[in-house]
């Protein structure tokens, strides 16, 4: 008995990825501002998801507002992703936690600057891209 498996095309999931960083970052930032408000935290930034300086203490009441609401944005999604992809959830669900650890890590500065100016690069000069030749080395 073969298993079939049937792949989505290359743009489907590069598509479907988009969608689900961008239904990720917004539902975050949705529940890190009903956080903030419940917490009764005045400092709401822009970089709350990226703070890696923030000091890890169940008495600091940021962390734990920084914490509680990645939690919930990770239950919210799984749910959400499910309208957008359908199946292969878990996939698209590690694929966003990756993402978002890479930008937490390296900082979104380097991470952003690589990939746009890569991809503005290809489709600036797809006729012309250099593809190294890898047989003899």
């Amino acid at each position: 008995m073969a298993l079939k498996v049937k792949t989505a095309e290359t743009k489907v999931v590069l598509m479907n990825l988009l969608i689900c960083i961008i239904v990720f970052y917004t539902v975050y930032y949705v529940v890190l501002s009903v956080c903030f408000a419940v917490f009764r935290i005045k400092m709401l930034d822009g970089l709350a998801p990226f703070d890696f300086k923030t000091n890890p203490s169940w008495i600091n009441p940021y962390y734990l507002v920084l914490v509680i609401s990645l939690e919930i944005t990770f239950f919210i999604c799984g749910l959400l992703f499910a309208l957008v992809v359908e199946e292969w959830v878990w996939d698209y669900a590690v694929t966003v936690t990756i993402i978002h650890i890479i930008i937490t890590s390296v900082g979104s500065g380097v991470i952003s600057m690589i990939c746009g100016g890569q991809i503005l690069a290809y489709c600036l000069f797809k006729d012309n891209f250099i593809y190294p030749i890898l047989d003899d080395f």
